[in-house]
């Protein structure tokens, strides 16, 4: 009889040891090393660029492309000379998943054309900054070093003698325009308003065209155009540039301008296929 009553007195026993147990826990304590404010969950990575690898610049630009930009491409006599002029120079890089690019040179009677086709794709290091973001700050530097004017009220050119339109032109730092660029002048620096260095819209992300006459003493002046834009992780930058055979003439403005443009807008075309 007694062996029997010691039965259930072991089971009760057991019963508030195992109880025990299961008690601490449900006390909602912890039971691994998780700190308390640890969520478990580390912050996202920021976005790739769109972009992994960049095209072949020196086969972006097409004949056709180079016979308007470069009048004197199709003039070279050679056929081998002239097949490689068309085929361009590619640029020193170190590393052609990062930056790659191609020039031109040409020279004709009339002039001596340069050509630049620069593609650079920007690679954020920072988990926190997206390849995008990226490339946007390094655009907004390059933007800033080109010190483009204020925009003016109006993007047309003023009409000859109006001497208002020319006061406020001065006021801002560029000489009023004194008659066609196409045409030599007295001030052949002179740009109407909508051919000065500018923030462009429609291309690419964001987009700016810079355009400067280089003198150099005695020599023809040399025009130089810039047009730049970012699609995504991408900068492109084309560099345009003139000089004349003979001293005193002017390059145009408005032409070397709208190849340059269409020029881009093919790039960007591209890049977006």
């Amino acid at each position: 009889m007694q062996r029997k009553a010691c039965v259930p007195g072991i089971a009760v026993l057991l019963a508030a040891v195992l109880a025990g147990c299961t008690g601490g826990s449900a006390g909602g304590g912890p039971t691994d090393d998780t700190n308390p404010g640890d969520t478990g969950t580390a912050s996202p990575a920021a976005e790739p660029g769109r972009y992994r690898t960049l095209p072949d610049p020196c086969a972006e630009a097409g004949d056709s492309t180079l016979d308007e930009l470069l009048p004197g491409i199709a003039q070279i006599r050679d056929e081998e000379q002239r097949e490689k002029a068309y085929k361009g120079e590619p640029t020193t890089t170190f590393d052609t998943d990062r930056k790659v690019g191609c020039r031109w040179k040409v020279d004709s009677p009339a002039a001596t054309d340069h050509l630049l086709i620069d593609f650079e794709r920007v690679v954020s290091y920072d988990n926190a900054v997206s390849d995008d973001s990226q490339a946007e700050q390094l655009f907004a530097e390059r933007e800033a070093a080109a010190h483009l004017p204020e925009p003016t009220a109006t993007q047309t050119a003023p009409s000859a003698g109006a001497t208002a339109s020319g006061s406020a032109a001065s006021s801002s730092g560029s000489p009023a325009p004194s008659g066609s660029s196409s045409s030599p002048s007295a001030s052949p620096s002179a740009t109407p308003t909508e051919l000065q260095p500018r923030v462009l819209e429609d291309l690419g992300d964001e987009a700016f065209l810079d355009d400067g006459l280089n003198r150099s003493g005695s020599t023809a002046e040399q025009r130089t155009v810039t047009v730049a834009f970012r699609t995504s992780n991408v900068i492109v930058t084309i560099e345009y540039a003139e000089q004349p055979a003979t001293v005193g003439v002017v390059p145009d403005s408005k032409e070397m301008q709208g190849r340059a443009q269409k020029l881009a807008s093919q790039l960007a075309e591209s890049l977006g296929d």
